[in-house]
Formats: C-alpha cells, structure tokens, sequence
C-alpha cells in the first residue's frame, strides 16, 4: 500500500504550564511547600522573597541604581552560558516530570547491630563468616526464613566455605541469644519460646506460658482455651496470667529496632477551623500565603532593553532571557496565590457541608460526602478536590485531622435518610468495645444489632466495615 500525505483538523485539550504548575502546587501540603518556594527562588533569580514593592519607588530609584549597575562589572551572559561554573550536573527531564527523592536513614539497622555483637563473641573465621550469612538472611521482622541447607549450599558455592548443618544449627543458636531477645527465630512459636526462656526465674505463670506455647500453641493461636485449661489441669486465673505473659513478648524482635530508630513526621495543619459561640472561623495556615515579588533589578534590566536598540545576537538571548525569568517568577506568583484561594474555596465548602461535626466533635453527625458533592459547590473538577484533600490536615477544637477523614460514601436508614458509612462504622466499634469478651459478638450479630437501630445492612457489608476498622473476627477477640 502507498503512503500518502493528507492534511487534518484535529481538535486537542492540552494544560498550558501555569495550570501544569498550579495543579503540582495544590497537592504539595504545608511542610513541603518552604522547600518548593526555596527551590524556585534559587532556579529563578527574578524571583525574590517579601512584599511586593510599588513601581513608584522603582522609577524614582531608577538613576541611582543604574549608575550603580554601570559600576559593577554584571555581565548577562554568566547566565547564558552553558560552561557556568555552578552548573555541575545535566537535566535531560522534561518540565513537568515530579521530582522522586529516596530518602536515607541515618540510623544502624538491627542486621549491622547483630554484626557488630558477632565481634564481642569467641568465633573462629569460619564461625563468624557463618554467623554473617546467617544475619544477612534475617528479614525486616528478624526471623530467618531459609533452610539451614539451603544456607550451608550458599556457604559452599558464595564464600566457599564447606560448612555442615550441624555447624550452622550451633551458629544459629549462638546469634540466638543476641539481642533483640528472639532474634534469628525460624517461627513465630520459636521466637516467643526463646524470649519466653530468657525470662525463667522460677516463676509458675512463666513456667505455664513456657508450656503453652511449647506444648499447645496451635491451641493458643486460636484462642480454644478451653482445651489448653483441660489439658494442663490449671485455674482461669492461672491460665489469663500466663496468656498476660506471652502477649508482653515481642512477635517482631527485628522491627523494634527499626521503630526505635524511626523519623516520626511532623504534622503541620494547613488550615485552623476554631468556633465561638456557634460560629465557625476558618484560617489558612501562613506558611502557605508567603510574601512573593518580581525582582526590582530585572525589572530594570528589561526596560533597559526595550529601550536600547536590540541588534547583535547576545542582546536578543539576554532579552530573551531577562524575560523568560520575568514570566517565570510572575506565573510562580499567581501560581501561588490561586493554590492558597483554592484551598480556602475548597475547605470553606467542607466546613459548610460538616458544620455539625465542626461544631459538636460527634463523629455520628458527620454528613455523607463525596469529591464529587464538594466540586460542585465550588464549580471545580472532582481531581482538584482530590488533590487539594490529598496530604492536606485541619486543626479544630476536636483534633488534627487529615481532609480525607471528612469524606465517606452514604448509606440509607429504614427511615429513608441518608448516613455516612462513618457513623456505622462508630457503631460497630462502640458495639465491639462494650461486647462480653468471653462471648464476642459474631459478624451476624452485629448485623442484627445494625438493624436493630434501623440500619439495613448485610452480614458481608458488616465484615468489610470490620476489616477496613482492624478488628478480628469474633474468634480471635476471645478474651478469659
């Protein structure tokens, strides 16, 4: 088939840059926005920190700073060149590409601190290499989840050591005794055993633990207690004693070193919503309204420009330049400014649409509501709700909650009234604190319970509701 050449109308929706920059903006929250300003400021030298100055002062200063500039040796080409001396890395991305940065932990893992009791321990080389195999095969949680074959095969072929199960089981059990308690475990019945005998003082209830998880622990794990207090002759009591002692043991030894060591975030709220005698106030956090101008210089430098006659080729790249900074800075500006009366809009609709919850703190009064419910009230498309609601927090008279908290799908009473799944969810919970332990409610009797109070829902639903909340089946709710 030939190819042949035709001419088409095509008709396309594109973003132009400003909308591009604004929609990056509207989801960057409170805390990450100084280190975006901070950015743009050093990429672009038109643009400067503080309040904007009147032209006026600019025009009546225009001399003096002229004769200034004539003094000083400015040369704009320092700008243009691509043989800068700060320029020390090539950007290929294009302009709209977000920025991914891996941050790093500072911190020792739990590995590197096993390694580092491996040098206090009477190893031979062969041990130690063993002992370090061993440790890089341990998972986030500190159990290690290979064979002791297949590690004595690694040993062969890898470090070329000729090692046998026996040598590495007696390792095994020597970095066992390190610390965390219960590290290097191969199961979690092994793990608690092994902390559980650290802690053998002559204790009856530690003895009874110590027999539960050694002789009865699939007994244990699904809560027949009844079976385990037959089975070793012993009281209720004794029997929720011992259970108290095995629940204090740490199922994850390898993930309490890495929680210890953690960088827990900071929240800072984007807005305040405060009440005064039934009358909200919402403010939008400073950090987000910082004081941004165009630079007075460049400004200068750009009536310079179109004033002088522009004819050699730098000339033209340095107007070209002065320019494209100036726009830059003016965009990054306005940029700005519509992301803070965009959040305003947004959070005004929500606090509106939840006055209730706002004004009383009882998450039952919290209204149905979708993205789709607040766009409308404020004429936006339901992604820039989602993205102004996305990593975005409100401080209020009850707490600091995330925007996504306020936002949850209907559901209709017997009554006919529409509810926020929210308050269903706050009444299972209630019902599943105030529930008889020994007799936890099943998924079918919390349904029933539900309708009881007029709301019709099925037993699957309440079993979604359940898992979504973290809470166990009936079974495994089970307390003496």
């Amino acid at each position: 088939m030939a190819l042949k050449q035709h001419l088409a109308h095509k008709l396309e929706q594109r973003l132009s840059p400003q909308q591009i920059q604004l929609m990056k903006l509207l989801q960057v929250p409170t805390m990450e926005l100084d280190q975006r300003i901070k950015q743009e400021i050093e990429e672009n030298p038109a643009l400067e920190e503080g309040a904007d100055v009147d032209e006026n002062e600019f025009d009546e200063d225009s001399n003096e700073e002229a004769d200034i500039r004539e003094d000083e040796d400015f040369d704009i080409g320092d700008y243009l060149s691509d043989d800068a001396d700060y320029k020390t890395q090539i950007s290929n991305k294009g302009k709209d590409d977000d920025e991914k940065v891996i941050p790093l932990s500072g911190d020792h893992t739990f590995q590197e601190r096993l390694t580092e009791q491996l040098h206090l321990l009477d190893f031979t080389e062969t041990e130690f290499i063993v002992a370090t195999t061993i440790i890089g095969n341990l998972d986030e949680s500190g159990y290690l989840n290979r064979e002791v074959d297949a590690i004595v095969d690694d040993l062969a072929f890898s470090a070329n050591v000729m090692t046998s199960e026996e040598e590495v089981e007696k390792v095994l059990s020597v970095i066992q005794e390190l610390d965390p308690a219960g590290v290097a475990a191969r199961d979690l019945q092994e793990c608690l055993l092994i902390q559980i005998e650290r802690k053998q003082d002559g204790d009856i209830t530690k003895y009874t633990a110590k027999k539960i998880l050694e002789d009865h622990f699939e007994e244990f794990t699904k809560k027949h207690y009844t079976k385990i207090l037959k089975k070793l002759e012993i009281s209720d009591d004794d029997l929720k004693e011992a259970i108290e002692e095995i629940v204090k043991l740490n199922p994850k030894p390898g993930g309490s070193m890495k929680e210890s060591g953690g960088n827990f975030q900071q929240i800072i709220p984007d807005f305040l919503i405060t009440e005064n005698e039934g009358v909200l106030t919402l403010t939008l956090n400073g950090r987000n309204a910082p004081e941004l101008r165009v630079s007075g210089d460049y400004k200068n430098m750009l009536k310079k420009y179109a004033e002088g006659a522009v004819a050699s080729k730098s000339d033209k790249e340095a107007l070209s330049f002065v320019k494209q900074k100036l726009d830059g800075a003016k965009w990054f500006i306005d940029a700005i400014k519509q992301r803070q009366n965009t959040l305003l809009l947004t959070m005004n609709a929500i606090m509106t649409y939840q006055k209730e919850y706002f004004l009383t703190g009882d998450e039952t009064n919290l209204r149905p509501m979708i993205l789709k419910d607040i766009a409308e009230k404020v004429n936006l498309d339901i992604s820039t709700i989602s993205r102004v609601a996305n990593s975005k927090y409100v401080q209020t008279d009850h707490g600091t909650l995330s925007l996504k908290y306020f936002f949850s799908e209907s559901l209709s009473t017997d009554s006919g009234e529409e509810v926020s799944t929210r308050e269903v969810k706050k009444i299972l919970s209630e019902a599943v604190e105030n529930e008889e332990k020994r007799k936890p409610l099943t998924d079918e009797k919390l349904a029933n319970l539900l309708k009881d109070k007029g709301y019709n829902i099925a037993r699957r639903t309440v079993a979604k509701y359940r898992e979504q909340l973290n809470i166990p089946v009936a079974r495994l709710r089970k307390e003496l």
